[in-house]
C-alpha cells in the first residue's frame, strides 16, 4: 500500500505519555524516580540571580574612588534594605555628612575602587517546576529536573497561547460547532478548563479571565481577536509565555471552524477529570504543538515521549485521516483515497505529490501533500 510522511496531530484516547520537567539552570530536584506525583507539585527548584544596579558611591560622597572602602558601612556580602546607610563620610564636626543609601533590597556583591561604584545584587528569583501532570517520576537528573509518565488521553491543538495550566474539564457548547460566548461563562467556571466548539471570541475570553477560568479549548478564534485580546500583531515565532490571564488551545484554525468531532467527543467523554494544557506553539524548525494532556487509571498502551512526537511525522496512507491546513478548504478534515506517486503540476507551475482526499461532506478534491496533516486516531 502506498504511504508517505506528513506533518501529524496526535488525537489520541489512551497513550502513555513522557513529559519532561527541567530547569532553566541548575538547581535541585526534589523528588526520587518511583514517587507518585501531582500536577501541582513542584519537582525542581533554583534560584535565579537577581538583577544588577550600580551605586556611584564616589560621586555621591565627593571622595576619591579608590577611598570609597574606607567609607564603606558595610562589607562585600552583607545583606542591605532599600534606603539604608551604606557608606558615609565623617563630615565636619559631626556635621554635614555625605551620605550613600541602598536603592534595593539586596546584598553588596563588589564595591569597586577604579570607578568608585557599588555593585548591588537584587534578592534571588525563585524558579519552581511543577509536574504539569498527575503521574509517576520515571527518571531524575541531578541538578536538572525529571521525566514524569502518565497514561491518560493526548490531544495536539494546531495553535494556541498562554502557558501551562491545570484544572477541570468543563464542556460549555452543546456541539462542535456551537460558539463559546460569553453568556455562558459562569462564576462557578472558575479554576476550570471549559471546552468549545466551533469559535472564542474576545468577550468570551475577557469574561472567562474576570471569572478566574484557566484555560478554553474550541475550535477556533478569529486573528482580530487575537490580536485584540494579546494588543499585538502576532508573528512567526514561539507562544506560551504570553501573561493574559489564561490559557488558550485551538484545535482547529483561524475563523469560525467546527472542532472536529473526533475531538469533542472525547473531550466531552473526560468531562469533570483533571486536566492539563500548555497553549506553546512554534510552527517553524523545531515545531512546538499546544496540547491536552488527561490522565487516565489503567495502563496499556504504548509509550510516546516528548523527543519522539517532536522528531515523527504521521504515516500518510490510503485511509489515513487527515486536515486540511491551507484554503480554500482550510480546517476540513477528511480521509486519503488515493496517493498518486507520480509529481504533477499545479497552476503555480511547480511539480509535487499529490493526494486525493473525500471531505467529510463526501466532495472529492485533490491536493499537494504539503497542505495536509495526519490526525493519529
Amino acid at each position: 500500500m502506498a504511504h508517505a510522511y506528513t506533518p501529524g496531530l496526535k488525537v489520541t484516547e489512551g497513550m502513555t505519555i513522557e513529559k519532561e520537567r527541567r530547569l532553566p539552570l541548575e538547581g535541585e530536584v526534589l523528588v526520587e524516580a518511583g514517587a507518585t506525583v501531582k500536577a501541582e507539585d513542584v519537582v525542581a527548584k533554583a534560584d535565579l540571580p537577581g538583577k544588577v544596579q550600580l551605586l556611584n558611591v564616589a560621586n555621591l560622597l565627593s571622595v576619591p574612588p579608590n577611598e570609597i572602602a574606607e567609607y564603606m558601612l558595610k562589607p562585600v556580602g552583607e545583606p542591605v534594605s532599600k534606603d539604608e546607610i551604606i557608606a558615609t563620610t565623617k563630615g565636619l564636626f559631626g556635621l554635614f555628612k555625605s551620605q550613600a543609601r541602598s536603592p534595593i533590597d539586596g546584598t553588596i556583591e563588589a564595591v569597586s575602587d577604579v570607578t568608585g561604584q557599588v555593585i548591588l545584587r537584587e534578592p534571588p528569583i525563585p524558579v519552581e517546576v511543577k509536574a504539569y501532570t498527575d503521574g509517576m517520576v520515571t527518571e531524575t537528573v541531578p541538578t536538572e529536573g525529571v521525566t514524569v509518565e502518565t497514561y491518560g488521553t493526548y490531544i495536539q491543538g494546531i495553535f494556541g497561547v498562554g502557558g501551562e495550566t491545570v484544572g477541570d474539564l468543563v464542556i460549555v457548547a452543546k456541539s462542535s460547532s456551537d460558539e463559546l460566548t460569553a453568556e455562558q461563562i459562569l462564576s462557578e467556571h472558575r479554576d476550570s478548563i471549559l471546552v468549545g466548539g466551533s469559535l472564542v471570541t474576545t468577550d468570551a475570553i475577557q469574561k472567562a479571565i474576570q471569572h478566574g477560568v484557566r484555560g478554553i479549548i474550541a475550535g477556533g478564534i478569529d486573528d482580530a481577536d487575537l490580536r485584540e485580546l494579546l494588543g499585538y500583531e502576532l508573528g512567526v515565532a514561539i507562544t506560551g509565555s504570553e501573561e493574559i490571564g489564561i490559557t488558550l488551545v485551538i484545535t482547529e484554525g483561524f475563523g469560525r471552524v467546527a472542532m472536529a468531532e473526533q475531538t469533542f467527543a472525547l473531550l466531552k467523554a473526560r468531562q469533570w477529570m483533571k486536566t492539563s494544557i500548555n497553549g506553546a506553539t512554534q510552527i517553524r524548525a523545531g515545531v512546538v504543538r499546544p496540547e491536552i494532556v488527561i490522565p487516565l487509571a489503567s495502563e496499556d498502551a504504548g509509550s510516546v515521549s516528548d523527543a519522539e512526537d517532536d522528531a515523527a511525522g504521521g504515516i500518510l496512507e490510503v485511509g489515513s485521516s487527515v486536515r486540511i491546513i491551507r484554503e480554500p478548504y482550510f480546517g476540513q478534515l477528511g480521509r486519503v483515497t488515493e496517493l498518486p506517486v507520480e509529481l504533477q503540476n499545479l497552476e503555480t507551475e511547480a511539480r509535487v505529490r499529490v493526494l486525493r482526499i473525500e471531505l467529510e461532506n463526501g466532495e472529492q478534491t485533490t491536493l499537494p501533500r504539503a497542505n495536509v496533516e495526519t490526525i493519529e486516531e
